[in-house]
Order: C-alpha cells, then structure tokens, then sequence
C-alpha cells in the first residue's frame, strides 16, 4: 500500500497517509476541517545497479567501447613461438 503526503492550502500542515491504489483522495484538512488537502507529489530517486539498462553505461569519451584484451592472444602466441623456432635453428 503506497503512502501519499497530503498538505492543506489553508492550514499549511504536511502530513502522510497510507492508502489503496483504490481509495478516494482525502479532501477534509484534520486540523482546521476545511475542504482544501491536495496530495503533494514529490520526485523519486531510483538508483539503476549492475550493467544493460542504458547504452551510455560505462562508456569510453570517444562513444567506443575498447576491445577487451586477454592475456596471451593468438598474436602474441605466434610471434613468441616463431622466435623459439629461430633461436633453435640458429643453436643447432
């Protein structure tokens, strides 16, 4: 059950309730029982945790996402094995 700030325009006071999705508004100020309470609606703060909710999450100034690197790429397996083979050759 969700609560509403109610606030009197005659009065000044502030005041919350909880009430049904379903209930009728209050209408009738408890402390000077004029017809003048209006809900007060204020922002909400929500907080978004983890990553995919938004396509700017995380993301380099440029607007590319940098390639992730792995240790020991295909690359440098090849470049590290081709010298092993040279300086073997060149023992031999």
């Amino acid at each position: 059950m969700p609560i509403y700030t109610y606030r009197c325009e005659n009065c000044g006071i502030q005041f919350d309730k909880r009430q049904h999705f379903t209930d009728e508004p209050l209408k009738t100020c408890p402390e000077c029982g004029k017809p003048a309470l209006r809900k007060v609606f204020q922002p909400v703060g929500i907080v978004f945790k983890g990553s995919g909710f938004y396509a700017t999450d995380h993301r380099s100034p440029s607007g590319v996402t940098p390639p992730t690197r792995s240790s020991g790429t295909k690359d440098e397996s090849k470049a590290e094995s081709k010298t092993e083979t040279e300086a073997s050759s060149k023992n031999d």
